[in-house]
Parts: C-alpha cells; sequence; structure tokens
C-alpha cells in the first residue's frame, strides 16, 4: 500500500482585513509580472513597492524578502498540482503502476517549470530548496512510489531517501532552464525522464522480509 501524502490544503486561517488583503493582491500582481519580465533575481523589493504603490513598510510587514513572494505566487500552482496527485485521474493520480505514475509526475513537473520557472528560480535558489514544503511533499510523494514498486528495501531508509533525492535532482529550476538554454525542448527533457522513471521502477524486486 502506498504511503500516505501530506495533505497540501493549509488550516483555516483569520480572514485578512480588506486592505491588508487588498494591499496583498496587488504586491503579488506586480510581482508576478516584474519576475516575468526580467526573473526574480532582477527584481529588489523596492521595484515591487514602487510597481505596487505600496509603502516599503507595508510590503516588508507582508513578506520579508523577494524569495518569499516568489514562494506564494509559485505555491498556488504547486499545490494544484499536489491535489491531482493525491486526488486526481492516474497515471497522475492513484491507480497507475509506480513507473507509470513516475513518469507523468515528471510531465507534470516540466510542465509547471515551462510555465513558471521564472518562479521556481526566484523560490528556490540554492539550499532553501530543500526546506520548502512542496519539496517535502515532491520526496514524500516519489519515496512512495519507490517502495511501492520494491525498487529499494524500505528497511534501509538512508539508500532509499538519497535515491528519492537522486530522482528528484532532474527538477531542479537551475538544472531544467541550462537544459533549455542550450537548446533541448520541454517534450525533450520530459522524454529522458520518463525513460528515468521507467529504467528506475519498471521492474519490481521482491522487498525485503
Amino acid at each position: 500500500m502506498a504511503a500516505q501524502l501530506p495533505d497540501p490544503r493549509p488550516p483555516l486561517e483569520r480572514p485578512e482585513r480588506a486592505d491588508a488583503a487588498r494591499n496583498r493582491r496587488r504586491v503579488l500582481a506586480a510581482a508576478e509580472e516584474l519576475f516575468a519580465a526580467r526573473g526574480a533575481r532582477h527584481v529588489t523589493m523596492e521595484d515591487i513597492a514602487r510597481a505596487a504603490g505600496v509603502g516599503k513598510g507595508t510590503l516588508y510587514r507582508r513578506f520579508p524578502d523577494r524569495s518569499s513572494i516568489a514562494v506564494t505566487l509559485l505555491d498556488e500552482h504547486e499545490r494544484a498540482l499536489q491535489e491531482r496527485l493525491l486526488r486526481g485521474p492516474p497515471p497522475l493520480g492513484p491507480g497507475a503502476p509506480p513507473a507509470e505514475r513516475l513518469a507523468a509526475f515528471y510531465a507534470a513537473m516540466v510542465e509547471l517549470l515551462e510555465r513558471h520557472l521564472h518562479l521556481a528560480l526566484g523560490a528556490e535558489t540554492g539550499p532553501r530548496r530543500f526546506a520548502t514544503g512542496a519539496y517535502g511533499f515532491w520526496h514524500a510523494h516519489v519515496r512512495a512510489l519507490v517502495v511501492e514498486a520494491g525498487g529499494e528495501q524500505a528497511a534501509d531508509r538512508g539508500r532509499l531517501d538519497a535515491l528519492v533525492d537522486v530522482l528528484l535532482a532532474p527538477l531542479a529550476p537551475d538544472l531544467y532552464q541550462h537544459q533549455r538554454d542550450r537548446g533541448r525542448s520541454a517534450a525533450d527533457v520530459t522524454a529522458a525522464l520518463t525513460h528515468l522513471a521507467r529504467a528506475t521502477l519498471g521492474v519490481r524486486s521482491p522487498r525485503a522480509g
């Protein structure tokens, strides 16, 4: 049986004041536009405050830095994918063999990166990427597929988790940007990752007793 994945839906929170919610929407809309036009790394907090028409104090009270804004923008898209992994139709959702679910997950992640790479680069640069809730969810999902496929001994936790990190490594935003800069299409990347999924999880092996 596949491991239980964490629910991506946030707990209930106290409603925002109307003015705070309005400022938040203005900040996020301005940041999305600036990030798409210039890339998150070339946008300052001052740029965002100016474009949103809010004071820097207002901006910093809600968002401590540029990365936190990118994380918030990316979060909506990641949560939609998490919901499809939990409750969507196969092969992305439950019901397909592990190798095909992993291949479908790779394809969905490539699609997400293709559409929102500017946000992924701004949100998950360097070691901070591994501390995000999204990475933890992807790790739990792929780990469950590896265990279900019997490709690693479930008792050997260190080896299992190392394999999961290796399987997630090709989805690093900076690597995806490098591949696209080298002329590789999204379809090329998806095909390579599909091959990796099937080669890694396509053959079941007995689990340790």
